[in-house]
Order: C-alpha cells, then structure tokens, then sequence
C-alpha cells in the first residue's frame, strides 16, 4: 500500500454558493440585515466607477444592480449624486425623458432647463441641493428682469417696422419683463418632477423641491365670445374657404391641433358623429406630424350639430372641386381641411387666417383657443351640465372643466340668488290668509 492511498490528503469542498461572472457584481448582506449589491457602471465622461445599491432581499438588490448593468451596457451613462444638478438635469432629459414625453412637452422642458434651472441651480451637486437653495432662487427669478438678465433687448435686430427697437438694456433703461405667477409654478414643477425621478433611482433619499412652496398661480384670463359675438363670428365665416372649421371650432370646441388632425374617416356624417383620434402639430424634428391626442380622455367620440354637418358636406364637395383643379398636383393626405393642393394645413397658417377674419367681423382680437372657452361658456349659460361639456371638451377630469370656468358658474349662483330672492320678496309682500282649518288634508301626487 502506498503513502498515498493511506495519506489521501486534505478533502477540498466545493461552495454552493453560485461564483458571478466577471463584471456582474458582487451581492452579500449587510451587519443591519439589508443586501447590497456593487459593481462597476459606465459614468459621465466615458470613465467608469463602482455603485452601490440595497434591497430588503438579495434578489431585489440583485435585480437593482443588474438593471443598472443593462443601461450601463446601452451606454446610457449612470449620474452619481455628488455630481452636479445640471448633469443630471441633461441626462435626465437625454435618456429618460425623451422617452417619455410627447416632442412639443420635450421641446418646453428643454428650454425651461437651459433657460432657467442650468444657469440658476446648475452648479449645485445633487446631494446637497436643499429647499433653501431653491426658495433663494426662485425668489431670485420674481425680482430680475429677464429681458435684461438673457440680454433680449441687446440680441433684438433693429426694425423700426416690426417695432424691434432697443428700449431695455441696450439703452441702460430696464422695462421689468418679469417671469409671471404661472410660469415660475411651471419652472418649479420641472425641478420637481426631476428630482423625484433621482428619488425612483436612489440617487437622492428625498425630493427637497417639494418642501418649497410657490403658491397656487391665478388661472389664465380669457376672453370668451358673447352669444351677439358667437352670431357675428359665424356669419362672417360663412363665405371663408374654412367655413366648416370655424364653425366646427365654436359649436364643438375642439382644440386646434384636433380640428387640423381629422380625417374624412373619423366622420359619420350620416350618424351626425366625429371621432378624436389624434392631433396635427409642427414638431421640431418631425415637421408638420400627428401625434396622439393630449390626453387619453381627448380621444373622444362627439355628437355633430346639424349646422356642421351641413357644412361639413359642403366643404367635401369643395374639396372635390379643388381636387379636380389640381390634377397631378393634389397630394391625397385624407385630412379633412387641407390647403387647395391637398397638403394639410400648418397651424401657424389657420391662425392667420383666424386673425383675418376677426378683423373682417369687427370682432376684438382674441385667441382662437378662446373660440373653445366659448363653447363652454355658452353651454354653461344655457344650463348644460358640467360633466356634459366635461366630455364633449375631452378634459381628463371634471374637476378641470370646474375650476377653468368657476367664474361661470359663479354668475349663474348669482343668477340663481337672484331669482330667488324676487321669489321670496314676492311672497313677502303677499297678503297671508289665516287658516280656518276647512282646508282639504294634505296627501302624495306623483311628480313629472
């Protein structure tokens, strides 16, 4: 027998626990109980560095660790929170936001980011962003001028024509262009919705910017049509190439991009019936493109006025005409209003249009989204419910339809009020007979 057979050696054990492949982290569990799980990810500038994340189990910080592994690996860079606030702003918005938003909501963000935020906060980390840094700042935008702040007025090319004339900085004499109430609540909720998506990513534990307070902005004014103004406006279309659209804007109160975005197949005339599927906006990348309706409660199904209809009709055998007249030129798009070539109809276009018509009716000038207000105000007047005009508007909730048009409702108490205290001051001054107890009693009677 020989020494090995008696001497075997020392017995080596293999380990149950699963050896992770190279560059996946490391997983283990902490003295406080919690898992937490490290590796290496791809950070600004090209370089890479070594993150930490933490789950109650070791398969949810396992899973936290691995998600940031795959973005990492599509090359979308991870921002550490001792970075400052204006990489996180233009990664948030180059790589998350971009994909969530509509191009228009993409398009205002960025600007409210590199106009406001970037230049105010910017240099801040975003660790140590606090809620006085941001009340300081946004008390800041109440009180400076932003005509000379961005230099507006010294950027303004001189035409004496278009009144472009320097009256601002560029002559040392300020016009206090100051930010409105609205715009700075519209500034701090795009802080605030980027810092409660660093929240959803563990990079900050909190979202300051909901400890600042900005107040609740005055709702935006508008001038809707009267009933003799509504009359006016519609008999002075009556004769335009638009025709149906005016009308369809003021009896319905569809928004602008929705009445460019119908197609012939969204309409059932015979059944008096519209259906809002999309709207047709000029996007900064992709041209005049339709997108999908501002909300999902705006992609509606409407009742059709009988005027409109009749309108409606006539308009298509307009279109036919001009189709007829254009020949090889006619481009079929399928909208409903469309240029004489058939090319749809740019939204700056209709509302010169718009304008053109107001000053022909002798009508002051107001927005054609007032034309919507008008609708609702009128129907409001005339008694329709609010949940009514809350469906035919396509507003997400009626609590929208309720504060747009509180000063509405407001005249009808006031109305109401009214007519009841004639009501009772009637009853007041009548005479009142005593009862002598001959009366028949009293008993039910349906009520209709």
């Amino acid at each position: 027998m020989t020494s090995s057979e008696t001497n075997p050696g020392p017995i080596t054990h293999t380990s149950s626990r699963r050896v992770r492949a190279n560059g996946d982290g490391t997983v283990y569990q902490r003295k406080d109980g919690r898992w937490e799980a490290a590796g290496y990810v791809l950070a600004p500038g090209d370089t890479r560095k070594r993150v930490s994340v933490y789950g109650s189990t070791r398969k949810e910080a396992l899973s936290k660790l691995t998600e940031k592994i795959a973005a990492s690996n599509r090359g979308v860079p991870v921002v550490s929170a001792q970075g400052s606030l204006a990489a996180y702003l233009t990664y948030r918005l180059d790589n998350v936001a971009v994909h969530q938003l509509r191009e228009t909501t993409h398009t205002r963000y960025t600007a409210c980011v590199n106009q406001y935020l970037i230049p105010g906060l910017g240099k801040k980390k975003l660790a140590k962003l606090a809620a006085k840094d941001i009340r300081s700042w946004l008390n800041g935008l109440r009180t400076v001028c932003q005509c000379c702040a961005r230099g507006i007025d010294a950027r303004r090319k001189p035409d004496a024509q278009a009144d472009r004339r320097p009256r601002c900085c560029a002559i040392g004499k300020c016009c206090r262009k100051y930010l409105s109430p609205l715009t700075l609540a519209y500034i701090h909720s795009v802080l605030k919705s980027a810092l409660e998506h660093a929240v959803r990513e563990e990079e900050i534990p909190r979202n300051v910017a909901r400890n600042v307070r900005t107040g609740t902005p005055r709702p935006r004014r508008f001038n809707p049509l009267t009933a003799d103004e509504a009359r006016t406006f519609l008999a002075a279309a009556r004769g335009h190439r638009l025709h149906a659209l005016f009308e369809l804007a003021l009896r319905t109160g569809l928004r602008k991009g929705e009445l460019l975005g119908l197609r012939w197949e969204d309409l059932g005339l015979d059944a008096s019936t519209a259906a809002i599927r999309r709207t047709l906006q000029r996007t900064r990348t992709g041209g005049l493109t339709a997108l999908p309706t501002k909300t999902i409660s705006s992609e509606r199904r409407i009742a059709l006025p009988a005027a409109c209809v009749a309108s409606l009709r006539a308009h298509h055998d307009r279109q036919a005409r001009e189709k007829q007249q254009a020949g090889a030129d006619w481009v079929d798009s399928g909208h409903v209003f469309t240029r004489p070539d058939g090319h749809p109809i740019e939204p700056a276009t209709l509302t010169r249009h718009y304008k053109a018509l107001l000053r022909r009716s002798r009508l002051r000038a107001i927005r054609f989204h007032d034309l919507r207000h008008s609708t609702a105000t009128l129907l409001l007047e005339q008694g329709v419910e609010l949940v009514v005009i809350k469906e035919l508007l396509g507003h997400a909730h009626i609590g929208v339809t309720a504060t747009v048009y509180a000063h509405v409702r407001l005249r009808l108490q006031r109305d109401a009020i009214d007519l009841l205290g004639r009501i009772l001051g009637n009853l007041a001054d009548s005479s009142v007979e005593p009862d002598d107890g001959d009366d028949p009693q009293l008993c039910a009677a349906p009520v209709r």
